[in-house]
């Protein structure tokens, strides 16, 4: 981690990944660290507040990105679209809402980091088994307009930063509450 650190804010050759993948991961990580250091010295309590009935808390948020990642490794290393079978199996991190909001609680900090940290060495590993140009193969995306694997990876860290912009706003409502 601490040589990872030196070179947080190098979008730079990363290990044994290609120069495409080293750009891509350099950006992953960054994004990864960043949200880490918000979250790491989070209670129990601060992971399960919820703000309102239909928000989501901070543990929901952590594990939705666990879910997220989990997904995309099916539709991009496996080049299809997740199943339903799948779908429940990532439920209810995946969708949120009321589900999660019953279920996805009393977990430590530890327990999100372990399960953030565990998919994303799965995904790197895959990573350097791939060819550069895996990430630029398309084939439909949203509204069936094409996409291609760079960009859905892009996807998953955008979706990261999205969630700790709201990680960040829950926080200052914990202090305001106390």
């Amino acid at each position: 981690m601490e040589a990872e650190l030196k070179t947080l804010f190098l979008i730079d050759l990363k290990g044994d990944l290609s120069l495409e993948f080293s750009k891509l991961v350099s950006m992953m990580n960054y994004t990864r660290v960043m949200t880490l250091e918000e979250v790491k010295q989070l209670t129990k309590e601060e992971l399960d507040f919820l703000y309102d009935d239909d928000a989501n808390s901070i543990g929901m948020l952590l594990a939705h990105k666990v879910a997220v990642e989990k997904a995309y490794q099916i539709e991009t290393f496996h080049n299809r679209k997740v199943t339903d079978v799948e779908i429940a199996e990532l439920n209810p991190a995946l969708e949120l809402g009321g589900k999660a909001r019953e279920q996805i609680r009393g977990n430590t900090i530890d327990f999100y980091i372990n399960a953030l940290v565990e998919t994303r060495n799965e995904t790197i590993e895959k990573f350097k088994t791939l060819p550069d140009e895996w990430l630029f193969q398309q084939t439909p995306f949203w509204f069936d307009q094409p996409a291609n694997n760079y960009f859905k990876w892009f996807h998953v860290f955008e979706d990261e930063l999205n969630h700790r912009g709201q990680i960040r706003i829950i926080k200052k409502m914990l202090v305001k509450k106390d």
